[in-house]
């Protein structure tokens, strides 16, 4: 075996390294994050994922279900159950669409979007939590919204590299 093979057999045994995978970190970092914001979003009564639901509703609403999901991608039936605790909450109205019956209209109520003065300091707090700067987040998330998209897009024949 010449040297040069053996860089490359010591280099993909590397590869293998817990500490080397992608997924690895991912999972982690976000187990991680969210973990960090439960604190916060605690004093305004809600969980991640409601969070998220209301982030998507503060920028607009009334939204379809359909539409919802597509946001957050999410399937229906992970949202349903969110949506049921948030109206339950008073913070949501789950409405049929008057010109699509098997449309359903998620609207805030005026206790959701008096939510939203609350919610307003919670960036600045997990910033300030995570030790990043709005430059460094904005950093992050365009590396994860190129991660997200090169997930969606179909596999290529040949997932082997240098085939």
């Amino acid at each position: 075996m010449s040297t040069t093979d053996e860089v490359a057999s010591s280099m993909e045994d590397e590869d293998l390294l817990l500490n080397r995978q992608l997924c690895f970190a991912l999972t982690v970092a976000s187990r991680s994050v969210v973990g960090a914001y439960k604190p916060v979003l605690d004093r305004l009564g809600l969980t991640h994922p409601q969070y998220l639901v209301m982030l998507a509703l503060w920028e607009q609403s009334p939204r379809t279900l359909k539409d919802l999901g597509e946001t957050l991608l999410h399937e229906p039936a992970t949202l349903s159950p969110l949506l049921r605790r948030l109206e339950e909450a008073g913070l949501v109205t789950r409405d049929r669409v008057p010109v699509n019956e098997r449309a359903l209209a998620i609207r805030l109520t005026r206790r959701g979007e008096d939510l939203r003065e609350k919610a307003l300091d919670v960036p600045g707090t997990m910033m300030q939590r995570l030790g990043l700067t709005r430059g460094e987040v904005e950093e992050l998330n365009e590396a994860m919204r190129r991660l997200i998209a090169a997930t969606r897009q179909p596999m290529a024949e040949s997932s082997q590299p240098g085939e």
